[in-house]
């Protein structure tokens, strides 16, 4: 399906003829408003709302594209992989492979192999690893395996003799730097005590070191770490950095190894809210790259090869969620509210992280009418269900109103749910003025059809 939609203008009868005005953060760079309308990619939200339906995913494919492209230019000569939680699909993968990125995943190995990333490319993390995973992994020559705890190690060795018993299984050890930083601490993963990888401060790294070491059919690459999520700032890759350099000379001094690549993860910001904080890959790389050279030099090491592995900063500024408004109404204590036909089953962040958003009408034509703080909420009968508590929304907005959410590519669609049998929703490519259905509507047959019931009649 392809819709094409020419920018809004006027004619040469004395109408507005003026340029669209672009939105900026958190919006795609392609977004547009003109004449109290917006278009992403070069079509109008409003037409593609009519067309698909709500809510709908609506996806700037330029956008994602140049956000990868920074960030592979930015790293000259390290490595850049997507990391495939933040939001992953055939389409998806096609264009990060495309603009030079490996790829980072956790359960959909086979999604990437079929996507036809090199197997040198990919990385396998996760700290529950099924059998069948790592089997996969290893049998189809994945590049690199992040050893999570120290059951892994035989295991993985048992795989590599079984399945390439000429080619050892490369592998990184993850590793815990102990530095908590992230927008809440569900997402602090460098924090000691948590379930991710093996402590510095414990020795339980340089054990897990010197037992692959000891492994003949597993080739130890490197390191890898990933402190959280939505990191503003260098400075905590700055410490980690400090921290790894300092074990990596510990390991050259104990076993005579260099260890050839280093992975920093991601966890890179981006602006949900206008004047929002974000961490942009120039900035980041330059720092890192420096620092890293810096700490090496002073060690006596080789500076390994940087890796790192964004993911909703590629893929999160590039989308917008649209939702019309089913309900709107005031409390006796004078909240307004306007209920949406989406919420916490599309997009779970506000609930999970306390995650804000900028909300808008994708239509607003010129007039006096104020705006206000509104609470917008879904419709899945749970008091936490609120998309935003305190958008700031016409006083006049009305049922059948369609509202815009930016910066909504990461973690919403990825971590979506049927809860309550609400069918998650279609997700559309623009680019260039045309628009093609990515992902269609998922039905209630969808969802019953892996009822018992239904497949004995």
């Amino acid at each position: 399906m392809t819709l094409r939609t020419a920018l809004l203008s006027e004619d040469a009868d004395g109408e507005d003829t003026s340029a669209p005005d672009a939105l900026g953060t958190p919006w795609p760079a392609s977004a547009r408003e003109h004449a109290g309308r917006i278009s992403v990619g070069g079509v109008d939200l409003e037409e593609l709302a009519e067309r698909f339906g709500t809510p709908l995913y609506v996806l700037d494919e330029a956008e994602l594209r140049s956000r990868a492209a920074a960030y592979v230019h930015a790293l000259d000569g390290g490595l850049v992989r997507y990391a495939a939680k933040a939001f992953f699909s055939p389409t998806v993968a096609q264009w990060v492979r495309d603009e030079g990125l490996g790829v980072d995943v956790c359960s959909v190995l086979a999604l990437a192999l079929d996507a036809g990333f090199a197997s040198d490319l990919i990385v396998l993390h996760g700290v529950a690893k099924t059998h069948e995973e790592l089997e996969t992994a290893v049998r189809e020559h994945v590049g690199r395996i992040v050893i999570d705890g120290f059951t892994e190690i035989a295991h993985l060795a048992s795989l590599a003799i079984r399945h390439r018993p000429y080619e050892p299984q490369g592998v990184y050890v993850r590793v815990i730097p102990g530095i908590a930083v992230g927008h809440h601490e569900a997402v602090q993963t460098g924090a000691e005590d948590q379930q991710f990888g093996l402590s510095l401060s414990d020795g339980s790294a340089l054990d897990a070191v010197t037992r692959i070491l000891g492994q003949e059919h597993l080739r130890l690459y490197g390191l890898h770490c990933h402190l959280g999520s939505q990191i503003t700032t260098v400075e905590p890759y700055l410490a980690a950095i400090d921290r790894l350099a300092t074990f990596l000379a510990d390991l050259h001094a104990r076993h005579g190894v260099q260890l050839p690549e280093l992975d920093l993860g991601g966890g890179q910001a981006i602006a949900y809210r206008p004047g929002g904080p974000s961490l942009e890959p120039g900035e980041f790389a330059t720092a890192v790259t420096a620092r890293l050279r810096a700490r090496c030099a002073e060690h006596g090491l080789t500076v390994p090869r940087l890796v790192i592995e964004p993911g909703r900063s590629i893929v999160g500024p590039a989308g917008v969620a649209l939702y019309r408004v089913l309900a709107v109404k005031t409390s006796a204590h004078g909240v307004h509210f306007a209920a949406v036909d989406g919420g916490m089953s599309d997009n779970p962040r506000p609930a999970l992280y306390h995650a804000e958003y900028t909300i808008r009408p994708v239509e607003r034509a010129a007039s006096s009418t104020p705006l206000r703080a509104t609470r917008v909420v879904g419709r899945h009968c749970e008091a936490g269900d609120v998309l935003a508590p305190e958008a700031l929304l016409p006083a006049d907005l009305r049922p059948g109103d369609v509202l815009a959410v930016p910066a909504a590519g990461a973690y919403q669609l990825s971590m979506s749910s049927a809860y309550n049998l609400v069918g998650r929703p279609p997700l559309v490519a623009v680019r260039d003025g045309v628009a093609r259905l990515v992902q269609r509507r998922e039905t209630l047959a969808d969802l019953t059809a892996r009822d018992a019931a239904v497949i004995r009649a």
